[in-house]
């Protein structure tokens, strides 16, 4: 459904009357096209501190195909930068967060429209204090920074392994382009693991198959054809009831599709038949609602709500695993929710489901990597522009859609993006991550 207020506040008048009101300004996003790949303008790279990985990470940063600099001459606007990238991971007191301040506070207004800026970070330090407490400030300052930057630029903390720079090439070239454009306020932290070498980042999946739950349409149709675009052989997986939508969804990305009820007691059977020659990557996107308050909820539909959401991943989950469907050097992502962090009115099954999927990613994360080499993550979508949000009374959707720092709701694409970042090969050292494509939701942590 079209975001008529956003139109609007595109148009000199509308431009006019939100600002003489108070109201909303929500900038239009500059997602991915092949016309588009990357963003226009130069990269700011900015230290604060005596950081040991500073060639590393300029080597790194120039691999994005962004031109990199570390100053800017004239603030005009041929010379805004697209993205700074400030590395604070030197910082290890809370007197050294007068180098954050001192790097950015002249450059922030800088920022082009729909830009990004990416502090790194490391690990807050269990065996000192004093640098977990600087540490742990960065990310109540990427939080702020994100909800006052405006213009549709996006703010993120990203903690890296000293020793691991390499592996944060593919969440770099992630976050530092038009892919990234409704995640912002997000933590994201790497193990030291060595990425998986890309032959082509223009098809980072080339040669690898992934499967997709709930394919036939929404997300997870935008989510296949994304791993398609990226070059991976997809097979999109669906209830039968579905068999026509199913059927169009693959015939258009040159995909298999797999008519199967993911609650099936054999369903992981069924899917390691289809796939004999294993599988790369598994996306779990299934997923249902039947909302109703505790009060007036009957036990049928708080079990149905658990059973496709959380039960019948954590079975086939655990059934492709053991079995070695998913490869060595696999890809596990999973479907989570704003509403399994911040809850939701209504929605206690749901919300218990997506909270679940949570606590999966965060425990089998670490085993999956140590036994299998599989990693697994999640994305947790925040409002998304699909069916069933255009289905929402106009009021509560108007609501959901201004909730967050970008002011508008994201599309399918964008979870699709973020599920495809996780899905890359170079993406080893992004495991147990939860990220919330929501534009920043003003609910939940």
């Amino acid at each position: 459904m079209a975001d008529r207020y956003l139109h609007f506040t595109g148009t000199a008048p509308g431009r006019f009357l939100t600002r003489r009101l108070g109201l909303p300004q929500p900038a239009p996003l500059r997602r991915w096209s092949p016309g588009t790949p990357t963003l226009d303008g130069p990269l700011l790279h900015l230290t604060a501190g005596d950081s040991t990985v500073t060639e590393e990470l300029s080597a790194l940063l120039a691999a994005t195909g962004l031109d990199v600099t570390e100053r800017i001459e004239r603030a005009d606007h041929a010379e805004r930068p697209a993205g700074i990238v400030l590395d604070a991971t030197a910082v290890v007191t809370p007197g050294g967060l007068a180098g954050v301040h001192a790097a950015l506070h002249p450059v922030v207004r800088s920022l082009a429209p729909g830009g990004r800026v990416v502090v790194l970070g490391v690990r807050p330090s269990a065996d000192d204090h004093h640098q977990a407490a600087a540490q742990q400030a960065l990310e109540g300052f990427v939080r702020s920074l994100g909800k006052e930057i405006g213009r549709g630029a996006t703010v993120q903390l990203l903690r890296i392994a000293p020793e691991g720079v390499a592996g944060a090439e593919s969440t770099l070239r992630f976050l530092l382009s038009p892919r990234s454009a409704y995640i912002s306020g997000q933590v994201i932290e790497l193990t030291a693991d060595a990425p998986a070498p890309v032959a082509d980042w223009a098809a980072p999946l080339a040669g690898r198959t992934a499967l997709v739950t709930g394919a036939a349409r929404g997300i997870g149709a935008s989510v296949a054809s994304v791993l398609a675009r990226d070059g991976a052989r997809v097979i999109c997986l669906d209830v039968p009831q579905t068999g026509d939508e199913l059927a169009r969804t693959a015939d258009a990305l040159g995909a298999t599709a797999l008519p199967l009820d993911i609650t099936a007691d054999d369903a992981a059977q069924r899917i390691a038949a289809a796939v004999p020659d294993g599988l790369d990557v598994l996306v779990h996107n299934a997923g249902i609602t039947r909302d109703r308050r505790l009060a007036n909820m009957p036990a049928d539909r708080w079990a149905s709500v658990l059973d496709v959401n959380l039960d019948s991943v954590l079975r086939t989950t655990d059934a492709l695993l053991a079995a070695g469907t998913v490869h060595r050097g696999g890809r596990i992502v999973a479907t989570a929710s704003i509403a399994g962090i911040a809850g939701n009115n209504g929605q206690t099954n749901y919300a218990a489901s997506k909270a679940g999927i949570i606590g999966l990613v965060r425990a089998l994360a670490p085993r999956a990597a140590a036994d299998h080499g599989v990693t697994v993550n999640a994305v947790a979508p925040g409002f998304i522009e699909t069916m069933m949000t255009a289905a929402v009374p106009l009021l509560i959707r108007e609501a959901g859609r201004r909730m967050n720092s970008l002011g508008q709701g994201g599309l399918p694409v964008d979870v699709a993006e973020t599920t495809a970042w996780f899905a890359q090969p170079a993406s080893t050292a992004v495991n147990g991550q939860v990220v919330r494509v929501c534009g920043q939701s003003l609910l939940g942590a």
